[in-house]
Parts: C-alpha cells; structure tokens; sequence
C-alpha cells in the first residue's frame, strides 16, 4: 500500500506518492479543480492505481499554529474525503512554508516562472508528504 497526498488549493490539488517503503515521496499531477464531483472521481482514480489507503492532507494553519479559514475549508474538503473513501485513513500534516520550501526548490532548479505556475502545487504535496514520511518510525 502507498499513501498519497493531497495540497488542497481553490483552484487545484497537488498530488504526491509515496514510494512502496514509505521513504519518498514523488509528485503524481496537479488536479485543475471544477467540480467537487470531478475532483473526486479523479482522487477515486489515483487512490485504484497507486493502491493507496492512506490520504495525508495539508492541513494549512497560521504561524502561531491556529487554523484559520483557509484550515477550516481544507477541514470541510477532508470531511467529504472520510464520507466518499470510508475505507481510507484521512490524515492531516501541518503544511505551513511547504509552498514555500516548494517555490525556493523550484527556483534553485531554474525552473521558468511559467513552469513553476504549472507545478508548484505538486512540488507542495511532495514537501507534505515527505514531510509525513520523514515522522513515521523506521523499522
């Protein structure tokens, strides 16, 4: 089994996989979102493929660790996620900075402006997950 996670953004998702031991993640695609039931069939999609039964969302929360308004929508998208994918474990990972880590890694690649436009929120979901990744016990 693999987990995937998801950078939940108005007008997108980033996808990221783990690797089957649970030691890396690599980027799947950016979900150009229009309609809940879409963004749905197509999580539906990923979860078959990549055989997942985890979904680690980016949970994102203010510096002083509270969660504000853009936590709470990202709370909603993730209630609906439990009540459509029962079977799946719905986790949530502080992803405070991980855009911004994400844009830095980018950049220090020199990758376009226009191309980072097209991936950042993928690159997000990788920082997310490795982030969870990098916090399970080894062994």
């Amino acid at each position: 089994m693999r987990i995937l996670a998801l950078d939940v953004g108005d007008k997108t998702i980033g996808i990221a996989v783990s690797d089957l031991l649970m030691l890396t993640a690599q980027g799947v695609e950016v979900i150009r979102r229009k309609t809940l039931e879409k963004d749905l069939v197509r999580l539906r999609e990923l979860i078959a493929q990549f055989e997942a039964d985890t979904l680690v969302v980016g949970l994102p929360k203010n510096m002083n660790g509270t969660i504000g308004s853009r936590g709470e929508l990202v709370q909603e998208f993730g209630a609906k996620l439990s009540a459509e994918f029962p079977q799946m474990t719905i986790k949530y990972w502080d992803e405070r900075l991980s855009t911004v880590a994400a844009e830095k890694s980018l950049i220090a690649a020199d990758v376009s402006r226009a191309k980072r436009r097209l991936v950042i929120d993928k690159m997000a979901a990788v920082f997310i997950l490795q982030g969870y990744l990098d916090s399970l016990p080894k062994g």
